[in-house]
């Protein structure tokens, strides 16, 4: 049975956010020209259409020894960085005067964890009201080349509260450490993602906040990687076939 637009997402760049009082989880041609991004009714995520392709990498700044890896550039830095600073907005009106514990996960999670975090700090500096914030970390590896791992591993079992993830590709890597965090007993536990996939694999999780659902295509950049490679790109990058080649273990 094929894969329906409408159905639940699986794979996403979280970031959790938990708090001791209350946890959470967190161009074509020329003239230039901007795909068309949509947003379906009752949801509160960036919806990019499937048919959209993105952009030009040439339009953008890209690293000399990446550029003949990648097809183009799918989210650009600058969008990322807006849509992040409106999350921390909705995060810290939801959350109220709860004492915030970030718990990143590592390594695909920190750049939109770090980020997160400092929209965060802002608002608490600039405010009508702050609440307190602390961090933590924990390694989780799901991936192997571009396919999920058939075991979760867990790297360190340090586990706080605000919480950052790169691309969950099943949901079963969130549901993973959500059944662990609960070990802590917190009050409240939410999440909070950068990118959620569209795909027939997904069991219907999906985060409290989210902030962009993209089509089923594997993406690198901003720190999602390949076997390690181009997490030090800026903007979210579609990779060429040939480079998964180049660069499989």
């Amino acid at each position: 049975m094929g894969c329906s637009h409408g159905q639940s997402p699986a794979t996403m760049r979280s970031t959790l956010i938990q708090g001791q009082t209350a946890q959470l989880l967190p161009i074509h041609g020329h003239p230039l020209q901007l795909p068309l991004f949509s947003l379906p009714s009752q949801s509160f995520s960036f919806w990019i259409r499937d048919e959209d392709s993105g952009y030009n990498k040439n339009l953008f700044c890209i690293p000399k020894h990446y550029e003949e890896d990648l097809e183009r550039v799918f989210i650009p830095h600058g969008l990322i960085l807006d849509r992040t600073e409106r999350l921390a907005r909705d995060i810290m009106q939801d959350m109220g005067s709860h004492h915030i514990v970030a718990l990143c996960v590592l390594k695909g999670g920190y750049k939109f964890f770090a980020d997160l975090l400092d929209h965060i700090k802002a608002l608490n500096q600039n405010g009508d009201k702050s609440v307190p914030v602390t961090v933590d970390f924990v390694r989780i590896k799901s991936y192997c080349n571009e396919s999920p791992a058939e075991k979760i591993s867990f790297i360190g079992e340090e586990l706080s509260t605000l919480s950052g993830k790169d691309i969950i590709e099943t949901g079963r890597t969130m549901k993973a450490l959500l059944s662990k965090l609960k070990d802590k007993k917190p009050r409240m536990v939410k999440v909070v993602s950068l990118l959620v996939k569209r795909t027939c694999q997904s069991p219907g999780y999906r985060p409290d906040y989210t902030g962009f659902e993209i089509s089923d295509q594997f993406v690198v950049g901003y720190a999602l990687d390949y076997n390690e490679y181009f997490r030090d790109l800026n903007h979210i990058c579609i990779l060429k076939e040939k480079a998964k080649e180049k660069y499989r273990m």
